[in-house]
């Protein structure tokens, strides 16, 4: 049941995990970064946890990925503030190598974090809550100011794509499989470990250039918060409706109530924002 469970849930991770890559490309940073990013592989990583752990270890594996998409908003940031101050050859090395350091060690404080407020006693809902706060005020300052936001004119190639989605399917599985063996806290982190986001950086970088990974990191970040808005639903969807109809409740609440109104809300600024002058082009409507 559990080896079924972590290859089911890490196939699928795979899967879906190679649809941002191709929305930024076709509709771009904005387009992509908000609607690419809703809840995907937190979806079988969640149910899997469901399937082949107790109840309360899923509660306390999902209540720290908003504190986890905390970490990948600031591995965004890197991505969006970094390469225009580096001058030498190699910035998309630099960038990268950056964005992963600053991943682990905000990751290694935020499990002593974790340790220090279970201690004081502080329920999940509560650590899922204040993570989500922290994360919204970041990602809302990284979007404050409209940025330039292309989509791609060149195509990303295959191999590129594979080792994305296979990079996406080892986080899920891994998650799935420390959840089981009862080390919760370290399931959620592997659950949000930017795989997705790295890949898809490195990706539109060689593919793209430097101006489309840069022009979608920011509306990532804001698109990110629906998966912490998921986890926090799943906490009650999954054990009061069960694995699919739970997940699909879940779902609906975090793109219904975030994903959908955050591009909305983008949109609209960037069209206010172009028809006063300003110099960031507009994204491009969507085609079919």
């Amino acid at each position: 049941m559990l080896a079924s469970s972590v290859l089911v849930s890490a196939l699928f991770a795979g899967l879906v995990a190679t649809c941002v890559t191709l929305a930024i490309e076709r509709w771009g940073g904005l387009v992509g970064g908000v609607l690419g990013t809703v809840p995907s592989t937190i979806v079988p990583a969640a149910a899997g946890m469901h399937l082949s752990g107790r109840e309360d270890q899923l509660i306390e594996s999902m209540s720290i990925v908003p504190l986890g998409m905390l970490l990948n908003a600031l591995f965004l940031a890197v991505w969006v503030v970094l390469p225009s101050r580096l001058t030498n050859q190699k910035p998309l090395i630099i960038t990268a190598i950056s964005s992963l350091f600053i991943w682990a060690v905000a990751g290694v404080l935020l499990l002593l974090f974790i340790d220090w407020v279970n201690d004081l006693g502080a329920s999940p809902w509560a650590i899922s809550l204040a993570g989500l706060v922290l994360l919204i005020a970041l990602a809302v300052r990284f979007n404050w100011e409209p940025r330039e936001a292309p989509k791609g004119s060149k195509g990303v190639r295959w191999p590129i794509l594979v080792g994305r989605g296979s990079a996406a399917a080892l986080a899920i599985g891994c998650a799935v499989w420390l959840s089981a063996q009862g080390m919760p806290l370290l399931a959620g982190l592997a659950a949000v470990f930017p795989a997705i986001f790295l890949t898809s950086m490195v990706a539109l970088w060689l593919a793209q250039g430097e101006t489309v990974p840069r022009g979608a990191a920011g509306p990532m970040m804001l698109g990110g918060v629906s998966v912490a808005v998921y986890a926090i639903v799943i906490m009650w969807a999954l054990p009061l409706f069960g694995a699919v109809s739970g997940s699909i409740i879940a779902w609906c609440v975090a793109v219904g109530g975030w994903s959908v109104p955050t591009f909305l809300i983008l949109r609209q600024r960037d069209l206010k924002h172009s028809l006063h002058g300003s110099n960031v082009p507009m994204q491009e409507p969507l085609q079919s």
